[in-house]
């Protein structure tokens, strides 16, 4: 279970890096040209957004890397990271799998009581 957390989770994080670049350029280029915002619209709360677009991945990537020898805190993490991510930008189809695969992942890390080492976190 840690290793699929690893996996999940650095993979969650690197779409999620893609995700959150077009968040934070979206947001910079509405502050720019406020005429896009006028045609196109802008997210509801842009500093979130920004936020999210650095800190979710960043979580999400070392929640995965933790979770094989931390799985509680990678667990904790990859969870956080999920979270923010379905709070900025919702769930649709440029975030499901980022969110599914931190939030699965989280799951996974935390399930890992009795992992096949014999160090748990419980």
């Amino acid at each position: 279970m840690r290793n699929a957390a690893l996996v999940l989770g650095i993979i969650g994080g690197a779409i999620g890096m893609i995700v959150g670049l077009f968040g934070y350029g979206w947001t910079s280029l509405v502050e720019r040209e406020p005429d896009v915002e006028t045609i196109f619209g802008n997210f509801d709360n842009p500093a979130l957004v920004r936020f999210t677009s650095i800190a979710a991945p960043v979580l999400a990537i070392a929640g995965g890397a933790m979770a094989k020898v931390r799985a509680l805190w990678g667990g904790i993490l990859l969870l956080v990271s999920a979270v923010l991510m379905q709070q900025a930008f919702s769930f649709n189809t440029a975030t499901m799998f980022p969110i599914v695969m931190a939030g699965l992942g989280g799951i996974l890390a935390l399930a890992a009581g009795k992992p096949d080492e014999p160090k748990s976190h419980f």
